[in-house]
């Protein structure tokens, strides 16, 4: 393929999706890692994190359910009462070491806190969670996770998140989450709690 006309299919694939990594890129455009590099370079294309600062410094919504260090993965997307998104690499901290298959509860920890920080509440619990494993994640893979807010009521709201490695989905769980706004309602739940 000539170099000018791999040029504009790079630019092209990297603005429809932001996430896609320098080796998705390598498979999808059939050059060596080096080709990409210097293509990206030359386009004057940030590599994959710097895309991600970029993109989180100008398009987000504040946090106001939990400070922003206590939320798993880098948050690139925040609109707060309706979605967010949020990518998380598995590096080996998060691993068991024999397997090279993510702990489970790193990639749960991702969706939970960002269902969490969609919430627009200075205090956001979580009440429940009904959760699905779809396939396991192993090291090195990056998980892209995306919140819903399905409803919200005074006391709580309904939370919907798909993680996805790539185009294949990894995770999928709904939380119900407790606001502080129905602060009675997190009392009014304990004490139901307390009568059964």
């Amino acid at each position: 393929m000539p170099k000018r006309q791999r040029h504009q299919q790079l630019s092209r694939l990297i603005e429809e999706n932001p996430f896609i990594t320098d080796r998705e890129l390598t498979r999808q455009l059939k050059v060596s890692i080096q080709t990409i590099r210097l293509d990206r370079l030359e386009l004057g294309i940030p590599e994959l994190r710097e895309r991600l600062k970029l993109m989180a410094e100008r398009s987000y919504d504040s946090v106001r359910s939990l400070p922003l260090h206590e939320v798993i993965g880098d948050i690139v997307d925040l609109q707060l009462d309706r979605s967010g998104i949020s990518i998380f690499e598995i590096r080996e901290e998060h691993i068991f070491s024999r397997t090279g298959i993510a702990r489970g509860h790193h990639v749960f920890a991702q969706a939970n806190s960002l269902a969490v920080a969609v919430i627009n509440d200075e205090i956001a619990l979580t009440a429940s969670a009904d959760i699905r494993f779809v396939r396991q994640v192993k090291l090195g893979e990056k998980c892209i996770a995306k919140a819903f807010l399905r409803s919200a009521g005074k006391s709580k709201a309904k939370v919907e998140v798909f993680t996805y490695v790539g185009e294949e989905m990894v995770f999928q769980g709904h939380f119900i989450i407790y606001r502080s706004a129905g602060q009675h309602g997190i009392e009014e739940a304990d004490e139901r709690a307390d009568r059964d």
